[in-house]
């Protein structure tokens, strides 16, 4: 049974529906009679080292609810790597302030911090229930179906891209859009998923699961411009070359990265520029454009899955559950029964701590640019009950027929014939 305080934050790439699993720990604890007091740390693991918390227990059913179908990271996050001296400072914090139970919200690197945490608890004879929450846009987590947050990310990247495609056959010409995926393309391959007619984009779709080549890439680009007179590309940011070197590096001199090593890929348009670059310089189209969606896809406003936000919530309750009910450590997960339902479950820790989920070979095409019907009965239930806002077209078997071009044909035909008979002459 949960006794006294405790504590939970947020860690990594903020979502549209993490706050759901914090207000989901905060009102399912208030249930638990040996509840006292439900902190939040301030930006992760470093704000509990800086001891600044929030006591969520005192706030109202009704801003809890409020900021619970808020986007970001209510709380702040960060993407600190603990080591061994980090945990033992906040060992120092947890024991002053008597909390024996941390429910951490995040994705690979988070519960690696997490799993980190719990190891030098037990090393120090600490009494601390370890409970990791998923959350990644990424969708990249062992284990898990889908990790909440990405669907979210998924409806907002499909309808974007949904109104790029519209944007594109208006005013035809090639349109790269990048988007985020380091390893995984769960969410570039969601790109797919407002397509109804045949020649709807994206057109092509590359997944960071495939090798990517740039002379194949362009000649692709070029087939479907010249069968349909325009392309749309879904790009994940972080393809990468036969030696598996992210494309977008070939540009840069020096590469940033974070605490846990990743090299930072969304903060340029540099892919974008590239892509666009060996399209303009290997093919004669004139019109081509990209995009960098960058940050945009993360915590967008007004586009949240209703199956996300219910999921996001009911994470952070089994959270406390799986607690409450005598678990020391462990990570939520996810998994799909039946046509579309979900049930919940406590895993290892060590099974999702730092390793990544990539997408399955049967739901990328052979050709490795674009997605199969397998991966869109996948993410379809995931886009929420509602699906996506339906596009439209004139029906073409409504075309007027030319009266002048008829007027003219003749007149040509008769020119020719006397260039014919002048040229036998």
């Amino acid at each position: 049974m949960l006794q006294g305080k405790i504590l939970v934050a947020q860690g990594g790439g903020p979502t549209a529906v993490i706050n759901q699993s914090v207000v989901g720990v905060v009102q399912e604890a208030k249930k638990l009679a040996g509840v006292t007091n439900v902190y939040g740390a301030l930006h992760g693991v470093s704000g509990i080292l800086k001891e600044d918390f929030l006591d969520l227990s005192l706030e109202s059913n009704a801003n809890l609810e409020a900021v619970a179908a808020t986007p970001c990271a209510a709380l702040g996050s960060t993407r600190d790597k603990p080591d061994t001296a980090y945990c033992k400072e906040i060992f120092k914090v947890l024991k002053a302030h008597k909390i024996g139970t941390f429910y951490y919200i995040g994705g690979n690197d988070s519960s690696d911090a997490l799993h980190t945490l719990g190891e030098e608890a037990r090393k120090a004879k600490y009494a601390l229930n370890c409970i990791h929450i998923p959350k990644t846009i990424d969708n990249d987590l062992m284990i898990n179906d889908h990790t909440p947050g990405y669907p979210s990310a998924a409806k907002f990247v499909a309808s974007a891209f949904a109104g790029v495609n519209q944007d594109n056959a208006a005013l035809p010409g090639v349109y790269v859009g990048v988007v985020m995926g380091r390893h995984a393309g769960f969410l570039t391959a969601a790109s797919a998923a407002a397509r109804r007619f045949e020649t709807d984009g994206p057109h092509l779709i590359y997944c960071p699961e495939r090798t990517f080549d740039m002379d194949a890439f362009t000649a692709d680009v070029k087939e479907i411009y010249n069968r349909i007179g325009r392309c749309v590309v879904a790009v994940s940011e972080g393809i990468h070359d036969s030696e598996g070197a992210p494309i977008v590096t070939k540009l840069a001199k020096e590469v940033e990265k974070d605490a846990h090593g990743n090299v930072q890929l969304s903060g340029t348009g540099a892919l974008a520029d590239l892509l666009t670059g060996q399209i303009k310089q290997k093919s004669d189209i004139k019109r081509v454009r990209g995009d960098t969606f960058g940050y945009l896809q993360r915590s967008f406003l007004g586009c949240v899955s209703d199956v996300d936000a219910s999921e996001a919530r009911a994470v952070g309750e089994k959270a406390v559950l799986f607690a409450n009910a005598g678990n020391r450590k462990g990570t939520v997960t996810i998994h799909r029964v039946g046509k579309y339902a979900v049930e919940y479950r406590l895993s290892p820790l060590e099974a999702v701590a730092g390793k990544t989920k990539v997408m399955a070979d049967e739901f990328i095409n052979e050709a490795g640019n674009d997605v199969t019907g397998r991966f869109m009965r996948y993410v379809k239930p995931l886009l929420g009950t509602g699906g996506l806002p339906p596009v439209a077209r004139f029906d073409p078997a409504n075309t007027v027929g030319k009266v002048l071009a008829k007027k003219k044909a003749p007149a040509k035909k008769k020119a020719l014939a006397k260039k014919k008979k002048q040229a036998r002459s």
